[in-house]
C-alpha cells in the first residue's frame, strides 16, 4: 500500500522560509552555485529541496488567467525528498534500464525509461532565430509620475511600482556563442501591469539596419553564418554581411554604431537601452504626443576595449551573465532611468527635418532632451534559466491604454513577426500562460484549447453575442479602461512598395556620430572597420566599404583605407553639415563604481593586514574583491584566514576592473609550460616574479584599467616595465590610501590617458 503525501502546512512552510533565511545570508563574493555548500560524500539522507538562493525568486504566481493565487512560490517547484515519474510515482532506480536479466535486452514496458529519454529528447525549444543568447532578471519599475502629462498609462502614474523582467541578449549568435562578440544587443522590458503586458523590446543601439521590416529576413541572413559550412558564429566580420551593408547603405548608421565602442559593452548592467521606434503617448483627454523611449543606466555606459573582448570570449564566454547575476547576488542591483523624448504630433511626423517614422535616424539629445519618467531596480535572479529567460515571449503589440504605435514600417512589420515566431518557438498561441508571460491583469479573451492549453474555462458560450453564458465577456469602453487605438488620419493614396524621400538620406547621420565622437573612441572605430572589413575574402567588399566610409568622413575612409593597403576612393555624395552631439559620446563624465571588480593580488607573506584592509573598504564601497594567490585556498589559515578566489592558474585580466598588489609573489609549483602554457620561465629566472602574474598586470595595462600598489607590489610594476607615474597607476605606503586613489579612477571607467591618438 502507497505511502499517502500529507500537505505541507503553513507551519512547515515558515519552518523553510526560516532555513532559506539562515542559508541564504548575503554573499560577500557572489558565485556560489547552491544555497548550501557541497558534502564531500553523497548525501544519502532523504531531506525535501533545498530553498532557492537569496538573490532568486520566480515568476509571481498568477494563474493562466491573470489572476492572483496567493500561492507560494516554492509551489510551482519540484517538491518532495523523493525522486518520482512525471506523475507522481516514486522511484527505486534511474541507472539501470528494465532488462530481461542482467544482460539481457531492454523490455519495452520500462515505462519509466520511455518517458525519462523521451523528456530528454524534447528538452530544447527551438532557439530564437535572433536574439538566442541572453540573459535576465526579476526587478521593479517605479514611476515619477513625469509622464502623467502625455500618457494615460497607468503604470507611469506618480508612484506606481511594477514588477519586471528584462531579458538582455545579443542578435546574431547561437545560444552557445560567446557574450562579448561585437553585435547589437536586445535589451526587452516586460511590464506587468494592472491594465495587462506592456513590452518595451528595444536594443542598445537607437537606429535599426533597416528602415522597412520586409528586409530584415535580408539582413539576418546576411550577418549569420555563411549557410555553406556555418561559420564564423557570432561575428559579423565576413563577406555576406558586409556585402549586404555595403550595398544597402540605409545600414550605415547602425552599422558605425557597431563599429563604435557600444557593439562591445562592459557589462549589461553598463548598456544603454532605446526603443528604437517613435511611439505615439495618448493622454487622459485624448491629446497625442510622439516619443522615442531611452533607458539610462546609473553606472554609467561603458564598454571594453576589443583585445579585451576577444581574450574574454575564449577566458570566460559567459561573461556578461556572470556579471549580471553576480552583481544582482552581491547585492549591487542594477539601475536604469526610463526616459522620453518627446515631440509634436504633426502631420508630417517630422522634427528638425528629421523623419520620426525612419528606425535609421535619432533625434540629437540636444535638441530633444531626455525626460526621465522612473527608475527600474534588478533585484533578482531568474530560479530557473529555461522557465524564464528561455521562455520568455515578448511581443511589440503588447500595449496598455495610453500608449499606441506609429507608422514607422519597421515597427509595423514587429507587430506581425513576434507573435509568430512565438507560435513556433513556444509550440501553439497558449505561450502567454507560461508563468513567466502571465498577465498581472484579469484575462477574459474568449480564446480556447490550443497546444499547452493551462486554463481550466468555463461557460459554453465562448463567443459573443451570447446569453447563454448571461452576456459574459462585456465589451469595455473609454471610461473603463478599454484600450483603444489613436483614431490617426490614414493619408489617401496609391498601394506602393515605396518609401518617403527623406528615407533617402543614409549618411548624415552616420556623420553626426562620428563627429561627435572623442578621439579615442573614433580611433576604435577606425580599428573596428579595419578588421571587420580585412576579415572579408572578396575585393570588391572591401573596396565596397571603403566607398561607403568616403561618403562618412575622408579621415575614417582614409585610415581604414590604409590598414586595407587600399587606396581611399572620393565621395560620391557631399560630406553633410552636421553639428556634433556631446551625448554621443560615452568618455568625459564620471560614474558610480557599484559592482566593480577588484582583484588583489597576495602570496600572503607580505601586509596581509593590509589585504584584509583593503578587500573589507571594497566590499563596504559597493564593490566586489577578489584576493588572487599563487594556489588556492586561504592566506595565513592558521591566524585569521584570507579566502582565496582566483590563482595565477586560473586568473585572467579580462574578470578585474582594476588590480591590487600586495607583494611580488615568486613563481608557483605550477608556473611552467606542460602546467600552464601562460608560464614563462624565463621571465620568471630574470624579474622573481611569478609571469604570469606579469601577463595579468601588463594586459590591465595595455587595456586602461587602473592599477594600485604597496610595499613590495611596487616591484611588480617595474618588472612588468610600468612607470609608477603612467596615468592610471598608482603606488603608495599604505593599501588604503592606494585604494582610496584606484576608486578614483575608477569613476572614469578607464585611464583614457594611455591610448594616444594618431595624430
Amino acid at each position: 500500500m502507497s505511502e499517502k503525501k500529507t500537505p505541507v502546512s503553513a507551519a512547515a512552510e515558515k519552518i523553510v522560509e526560516k532555513v532559506q533565511e539562515a542559508v541564504n545570508g548575503p554573499q560577500e563574493i557572489p558565485g556560489a552555485p547552491a544555497p548550501e555548500a557541497a558534502s564531500f560524500e553523497e548525501p544519502t539522507e532523504a531531506r525535501e529541496p533545498l530553498p532557492p538562493k537569496q538573490d532568486q525568486r520566480g515568476p509571481d504566481t498568477y494563474s493562466p488567467t491573470g489572476q492572483p493565487t496567493g500561492a507560494r512560490q516554492g509551489r510551482m517547484a519540484q517538491d518532495g525528498a523523493y525522486l518520482t515519474t512525471a506523475q507522481g510515482a516514486r522511484l527505486y532506480d534511474t541507472d539501470h534500464s528494465l532488462k530481461a536479466g542482467p544482460r539481457g535486452p531492454v523490455l519495452l514496458q520500462d515505462h519509466h525509461l520511455r518517458e525519462k529519454i523521451t523528456h530528454f529528447d524534447h528538452e530544447r525549444i527551438p532557439e530564437r532565430v535572433v536574439h538566442a543568447r541572453g540573459a535576465a532578471a526579476h526587478g521593479v519599475f517605479r514611476s515619477y509620475g513625469s509622464a502623467a502629462g502625455i500618457t494615460k498609462a497607468g503604470f507611469l502614474a506618480e508612484g506606481v511600482e511594477t514588477p519586471v523582467f528584462v531579458r538582455f541578449s545579443t542578435v546574431l549568435g547561437s545560444r552557445g556563442s560567446a557574450d562579448t562578440v561585437r553585435d547589437t544587443r536586445g535589451f526587452a522590458t516586460k511590464f506587468y501591469t494592472d491594465e495587462g503586458v506592456f513590452d518595451l523590446v528595444g536594443n542598445n543601439i537607437p537606429v535599426f539596419f533597416i528602415q522597412d521590416a520586409i528586409k530584415f529576413p535580408d539582413v539576418i541572413h546576411a550577418g549569420k553564418p555563411h549557410p555553406d559550412r556555418e561559420i564564423p558564429q557570432a561575428q559579423s566580420a565576413h563577406d555576406t554581411f558586409w556585402d549586404f551593408v555595403t550595398l544597402h547603405t540605409e545600414a550605415t548608421h547602425h552599422t558605425l554604431w557597431n563599429m563604435s565602442d557600444r557593439g562591445i559593452p562592459r557589462s549589461y548592467r553598463m548598456m544603454e537601452g532605446f526603443g528604437v521606434h517613435t511611439f505615439r503617448l495618448v493622454n487622459a483627454e485624448g491629446a497625442t504626443t510622439l516619443v522615442k523611449f531611452h533607458w539610462k543606466p546609473k553606472l554609467g555606459v561603458h564598454s571594453q576595449v576589443w583585445e579585451e573582448a576577444q581574450i574574454t570570449a575564449g577566458a570566460d564566454p559567459d561573461f556578461h551573465r556572470r556579471d549580471l547575476a553576480d552583481a544582482i547576488e552581491a547585492g549591487a542591483f542594477p539601475q536604469w532611468e526610463l526616459g522620453v523624448q518627446t515631440f509634436p504630433d504633426t502631420e508630417d511626423q517630422m522634427f528638425e527635418g528629421i523623419d520620426l517614422l525612419d528606425p535609421t535616424k535619432i533625434v540629437p539629445e540636444e535638441l530633444a532632451p531626455v525626460r526621465p519618467i522612473g527608475l527600474m531596480t534588478l533585484n533578482a535572479n531568474p530560479s530557473n534559466f529555461f522557465a524564464e529567460t528561455e521562455q520568455v515571449a515578448f511581443h511589440v503589440g503588447h500595449l496598455v491604454p495610453g500608449i499606441d504605435v506609429t507608422n514607422d514600417p519597421l515597427l509595423q512589420g514587429r507587430l506581425f513577426s513576434y507573435l509568430d515566431t512565438q507560435l513556433t518557438r513556444l509550440g501553439g498561441p497558449n505561450f502567454g500562460q507560461l508563468p513567466i508571460n502571465r498577465t498581472h491583469a484579469p484575462v477574459n479573451d474568449m480564446l480556447r484549447d490550443g497546444m499547452h492549453q493551462t486554463a481550466v474555462h468555463r461557460g459554453v458560450a465562448p463567443y459573443r453575442p451570447n446569453s447563454l453564458d448571461g452576456g459574459c465577456p462585456f465589451l469595455a469602453g473609454a471610461d473603463t479602461g478599454a484600450y483603444i487605438e489613436v483614431p490617426a488620419e490614414v493619408p489617401a493614396a496609391r498601394k506602393v512598395r515605396d518609401a518617403a524621400a527623406s528615407f533617402d538620406d543614409h549618411f548624415s547621420q552616420p556623420r553626426l556620430f562620428w563627429l561627435s565622437m572623442s578621439p579615442t573612441e573614433r580611433e576604435h572605430i577606425v580599428a573596428a572597420y579595419t578588421f571587420e572589413l580585412g576579415k572579408c575574402w572578396e575585393q570588391a567588399v572591401k573596396e565596397r566599404g571603403l566607398q561607403v566610409l568616403a561618403n562618412i568622413d575622408a579621415d575614417l575612409c582614409r585610415q581604414v583605407a590604409a590598414g586595407l593597403g587600399l587606396p581611399a576612393p572620393e565621395p560620391t555624395v557631399p560630406p553633410a553639415a552636421v553639428e556634433p552631439s556631446p551625448a554621443l559620446s560615452q568618455l568625459g563624465e564620471q560614474w558610480p563604481v557599484d559592482g566593480r571588480i577588484i582583484g588583489i593580488v597576495s602570496d600572503g607573506t607580505e601586509d596581509l593586514d593590509g589585504v584584509r584592509e583593503v578587500r573589507r573598504a571594497v566590499l563596504d564601497a559597493g564593490m566586489v574583491p577578489l584576493v588572487v594567490a599563487p594556489a588556492g585556498g586561504s592566506l595565513d589559515p592558521d591566524g585569521d584566514p584570507v579566502t582565496v578566489q582566483r590563482t595565477f592558474l586560473t586568473a585572467r585580466s579580462v574578470e578585474f576592473d582594476a588590480i591590487l598588489l600586495a607583494g611580488a609573489p615568486a613563481p608557483a609549483a605550477d608556473a611552467y609550460g606542460a602546467r600552464d602554457a601562460k608560464a614563462d620561465a624565463g621571465a620568471a629566472a630574470t624579474t622573481g616574479v611569478d609571469s604570469r602574474l606579469l601577463l595579468l598586470v601588463t594586459e590591465a595595462y595595455r587595456h586602461g584599467k587602473a592599477l594600485g600598489a604597496w610595499g613590495g607590489g611596487t616591484g611588480v610594476l617595474e618588472a612588468a616595465g610600468l612607470s609608477t607615474a603612467s596615468p592610471g597607476v598608482v603606488a603608495g605606503e599604505r593599501a588604503a590610501a592606494v585604494l582610496e586613489n584606484v576608486t578614483e579612477l575608477l569613476a572614469e571607467h578607464r585611464a583614457w590617458d594611455r591610448f594616444t591618438p594618431a595624430v
